[in-house]
This record gives C-alpha cells, structure tokens and sequence, in this order.
C-alpha cells in the first residue's frame, strides 16, 4: 500500500497561526521536506516534533522528488513544509504534486497560512474574482508579464521583495495608469503588519518615505466596474496562478 504525501503550511510570522492539524502530521510522517533544514528545525523544536529532516529546494527538486515518489511507493507518509506559507505558492512544492498525480499516488494539502488571502481580505479592493501571479520574473519577461496582467480585467495580486518595490510600483504606474488603486500589505502576521492603500502615486510617495522590510503584497484593482463589484456575491471567490 502507498504512502500519502502532506503539502503543510506554516505560519508566515506569528507561530499561533499553526494549525493542531498541521503539528499532528508533522508528528506522524515518516519524514519531512524542507527548504532550509535550520530555519524548519527552530519550528519543529518549538511545537516539540521530532522527526527526520530532508532539503527539499529549487536546486535539488528534480532529484529529490523521484526519491520521493519512489518511497511513497514503499508505503512511506511524507510531508512538505516550506520556511513560511503553502508549499506549491510562490514556493516549491509544484514539481513534486505534478510528479505524485501523474504516478497516480495519494495527496492532500492541508488549509493554512499563505500570505495573498489576508492581504487582499484588507485590501479594500474587488476580491469577488481576482488573478494570483506570484512573483514577477526578475529581468527577462518583466514587461511582457505586466502588460499581460495590465489587460486583465480583475483585481491582481503579486509578491514583491522590499528592494524592488520602488521599481514595481513605478511599473505598475507605467502599465496600469497613475490613478490605478493598490494595496501594499507587508510583515502580514508579525508584529509589525501594515497596509497602505491609496492611488499608485501615493503608495510610492509611501514607498520611498521609508524603508519597507519584509514581505511585500501588491493588491492592483485593475476592474473597469468596480462600481458594479458591490452587487457581486463574494463568496465564489476564483483565482489563476500563472506561475503554474
């Protein structure tokens, strides 16, 4: 009989976000994936888990998930964690699900912390249907990605790291238009969480104000009816994620 694999999510900055369900797999599996064993092994210790620790990242994925596979195959139960959030979101974490279905094995993911939801909950900004794109690519695609994103009519939602945030925001004035509405929410969870709203003009008046760390979540409302949003049931919530 086949193992199961656990895609577990863990707390993107306050440990209270742990989930009982999440501590009881870890305390079951046979082993865990990790992307840095050090930063995993201060999480396992605080919730008191023991269990065998493997590195599980973009470098080493595609050898380690045939490894996987094959002791899923003998039976084993394994989990993957990331060092914060859902594996699989703007983490590792696709490569190996693609790998688990297509050899036809048992998964599950376990709801949990991811850092896009909260911010776009706050963000104040049509949420009824919105597009999820991760990451933009660094330099090769750039452009090409926001001018795709720019022709879509939904909210966007995107990551970015806080030393590129002033260029982001100014590309996102060049290709969405300066009036364009956003929200930037960073350190969701931790002691320090903040969000500003407010035209792109003035999240970049924001931005260069003062030096953002952490995290970074950009909310664009790129809907030409948003005044029609209101009237929309909001609980269907739908994203793409065109990482995946």
């Amino acid at each position: 009989m086949s193992g199961m694999l656990y895609f577990v999510p863990t707390p993107i900055g306050n440990l209270e976000d742990m989930t009982f369900r999440a501590v009881k797999i870890l305390k079951e599996v046979d082993y865990i994936l990790c992307e840095d064993t050090r930063t995993s092994g201060v999480l396992l210790k605080h919730f008191e888990i023991s269990k065998p620790l493997k590195s599980y990242h973009l470098h080493n994925e595609h050898q380690m998930t045939q490894k996987v596979i094959g002791d899923l195959k003998n039976g084993q139960n394994i989990a993957i964690i990331t060092d914060a959030g859902t594996p699989g979101i703007s983490d590792p974490g696709y490569l190996l699900s693609k790998a688990v279905s297509d050899a036809d094995l048992e998964m599950q993911c376990l709801p949990g912390a991811t850092a896009f939801v909260p911010a776009l909950v706050v963000s104040g900004l049509p949420n009824n249907e919105f597009l999820f794109s991760g990451f933009l690519p660094q330099k090769k695609g750039r452009q090409t990605k926001l001018k795709q994103l720019a022709a879509e009519n939904k909210t966007i939602v995107i990551y970015e790291s806080p030393h590129k945030i002033n260029t982001t925001l100014e590309q996102i004035k060049e290709f969405f238009g300066e009036e364009t509405k956003v929200s930037l929410s960073r350190e969701i969870s931790k002691k320090f969480e903040e969000t500003k709203r407010g035209t792109v003009n003035e999240l970049i008046e924001f931005s260069k104000s003062k030096t953002l760390k952490g995290e970074i979540v950009l909310v664009i409302n790129n809907s030409e009816k948003e005044s029609d949003e209101e009237d929309k049931p909001q609980s269907r919530n739908k994203y793409k994620n065109l990482n995946n």
